[in-house]
Formats: structure tokens, sequence, C-alpha cells
């Protein structure tokens, strides 16, 4: 017993020790579960049902190996991927790369301002323009937390907002719980025709996310800034734990849209777009479930628009060396988000050309930052082995040709 209770301190010390650690990956995470992955996930449940369940758990496996390469190289090289990468490039290298970053931040606040403008609709019928402006001014007052609050504030409400969008898309799975075999079949890798590698890919498309990758390594940094020796081992295991706890409740709230769509919406008319999955899940699961999707929506929007805002800022920073003011870094990017729906564009047909621009951004997010993390100049002893550059290379391969595959059949069609 003596001995029991003079452990029990150390333990709960440890605990509370490695808990204090975690949070970067969570803010990263949040881009993992942003409206786009909402249209895609749903789209793929409603039209194929189980049958794209491995592409979830493939690209969760990826986002694993990404966030943590990123999240790596803050820690040892005590750079956001962005700062590294000017350091590198000459000024009209680094101003033709800050640009092509700038119309990914856009194409990402576009997808996530939608998705907040069609929960705001869902929920008290607001016009869709008035819903993103609404949703654009409270993204800001969630930068404004950060600003003032301090990162740790910070991550303490995105993470309180993962909460609330994983409670709103897996509460459908206690009510109807899915077919645990068909599930497990869907394991298996597999497709069904041209349409079902669109739909894997706009999934891939939707997950993997430029913006993520730059900056969760700005994160580590500004928590633990450069780390060496017994520290920076210490830090890389609490690292690893934050991206594997992270990465697993963004999969399963991947895996809960699908999952919801597969059991409820397969073969039903009109649940391709956002507005059609959920009145179809108010029909088959009541409103109590349908509030819950929309408010898990809400949350998804919100949250998401506020840390693609975060990283756009990061980014110009890195790669610029600048610095502007807060309410007009968020004008640059909510701008055209609010025209699109000004405009009356479908929603739905603005989520997909955001998934189709993000696609391009990609390549530009991966190459440097497998390159930079198995550079042994820059990371010395923790440069990547020559095994996890492989797999890394094999990730951003696959990522790259299923975006391409994405674009292509995008305008194909």
């Amino acid at each position: 017993m003596a001995v029991t209770e003079a452990v029990r301190p150390r333990l709960v010390s440890r605990l509370r020790t490695g808990s204090a650690l975690l949070g970067p990956a969570f803010v990263a995470a949040i881009a993992y579960v942003d409206p786009g992955n909402v249209a895609s996930n749903i789209s793929a449940g409603a039209r194929y049902g189980y049958l794209l369940v491995w592409v979830i758990v493939a690209a969760n496996l990826m986002a694993v190996l990404v966030q943590y390469l990123s999240a790596k190289l803050g820690l040892v090289s005590g750079m956001s991927l962005p700062e590294a990468l000017r350091a590198r490039l000459s000024r009209p290298a680094r101003l033709a790369y800050w640009a092509q970053a700038e119309v990914v931040a856009i194409a990402t606040d576009l997808a996530e301002v939608v998705g907040g403008a069609i929960a705001l609709n869902l929920l008290f019928d607001l016009p869709l323009v008035v819903g993103g402006l609404i949703t654009g001014a409270v993204s800001l007052t969630l930068l404004a937390v950060q600003d003032r609050g301090g990162q740790r504030t910070f991550e303490r409400v995105v993470t309180g907002l993962l909460a609330v969008i994983a409670i709103g898309f897996l509460a459908s799975l206690f009510v109807e719980p899915p077919s645990v075999p068909e599930t497990l079949g869907g394991l298996v890798p597999k497709f069904d025709g041209a349409g079902s590698i669109l739909i894997a890919a706009a999934m891939l498309g939707a997950t993997v996310m430029p913006h993520a990758v730059y900056l969760h390594s700005g994160l580590v940094r500004d928590r633990h800034g450069r780390a060496d020796g017994a520290r920076r081992r210490r830090l890389l295991r609490a690292t690893r734990a934050d991206v594997g706890l992270a990465m697993l409740l963004a999969g399963a709230v991947n895996l809960g849209m699908l999952l919801l769509a597969a059991t409820n919406l397969q073969g039903q008319d009109g649940v391709d777009s956002i507005e059609g999955a959920h009145g179809a899940v108010a029909s088959a699961l009541g409103p109590g479930i349908a509030l819950m999707f929309a408010i898990g929506l809400l949350a998804s929007g919100l949250a998401s628009t506020s840390v693609g805002a975060y990283a756009g800022a990061m980014i110009m920073q890195g790669l610029l060396h600048k610095r502007i003011p807060l309410v007009l870094r968020r004008l640059v990017t909510l701008t055209p988000a609010i025209v699109v729906l000004a405009l009356g564009t479908d929603p739905s047909a603005a989520l997909v050309v955001s998934q189709v621009v993000l696609s391009f951004g990609i390549p530009f997010a991966l190459v440097p930052l497998i390159r930079l993390t198995a550079d042994r100049t820059l990371m010395g002893e923790d440069a990547n082995r020559r095994p996890t550059t492989v797999a890394a290379w094999v990730v951003a391969a696959i990522i790259i040709a299923l975006n391409l595959v994405l674009i292509s059949l995008t305008f194909a069609g």
C-alpha cells in the first residue's frame, strides 16, 4: 500500500506534465474535419455505402506521418516550414511561393466560410451571405483570443470546438449503429468505377490540407521553441502522442461522417449537398440528430476558418517576414468567400472548386517538408531515417497522384 501511495503522486505528475504538452496537433486537426471533409465524406457514404471506408483509414495514417514531420521540423530546427523555406529561397521565388500559398489560403477560407454559412442557414434560416459574415466575425473573435490570451488559450478553445464537432457528427452512430461486417468489408481497398475514384481523391484532398502542414510546425515552435538534448527527446515523444491522439479523433469524426451516410442515406436522391444530407438525416433519424449535425457543421466552419486565417498569417510572416494587422489579414481571405456567397453561387459547387484549388497547393507543402526533415545539416541526428523518408515520399506520391486525378476528372466532367 505504501509503495502504491508513493508511486501515485509521481504518476499523476507525469500525466499532468504529459497532458500539458498536448495541444498543437489538435489545432492542426481542425483542418481534417472542415466543411470540405463533410461534403466529401457524406457524398462517399451516400453514393457508395461502406466501399470507401479504407480511404478514410489510409488518409488518416498518411496524415499522422505528415503532421508529425511538420511538428518535428518546428521542434528540432526552431523554425516554421515557411521560415525554413525563406532561408533557402531567393526573393522572387519567395514571392511566387507566397502567392500560391495565398491562393490556397483563400480557397481554404472559401470552403470553411461556406460551411459555416450553410450551418447558420440550417439552424436559423439566415441568408448565406449573412451567415458568411457572421462566420467571419466569429473567427476574428477567436483570432483575437489567440492574440490577447496567448496560444494555449487559443488551443483550448479550438480543442473545445473539436469536441463539439466530434459529438455533432458521431451522435448518429449511437442512434443507428452502422453494420460492423460491412464496415470491416470497407477496409479492403477497391473502387467501383470512375465516380468512386473521383470521390476518393476528393476525400483525400479534403483530408491532407496544405495550411495544416505549414501551421503545425509554427505552433510547435511557438509552444516549445528550439529544444536540445534530453528535453528534445521528451518533447518528440510528447509530440508523437499529441499527433497520434489528435489524428485518431479527426479520423474517427471523418469515419463517423461516412458511416452516417452509408447507414442512413445510401441510395437516396439529393444528398450530394450538405443541405440535402441534413434534410435526409432529419427524415431518417429525427430532428434531434439533425440539430447535432448542424451544430457540428457550424463548429467545424467557425474553428476551421479561424485556424486557416492563423495559418495564413504564419505563412506570410514566415515567407515575407511581414506582419499585417489582424483585421486586414482576415479580410484578405474572407472577402472572396463573401463575394461568392453574395453572387448566389451554389454552395456545394463552391466547396468542390475549393478542394480542386487546394489540390494544387499540396505538393508545395509536402515536398519541401520531406526534404527539410531529411536534411542532416538542418535536423542533425533527428533527420528522418531512410525508412521514414521512403514512407514519406510514397505518401506524398499517392496524395499528389490522387489530387491530379481529382483535378483531371473534375475538369473532364
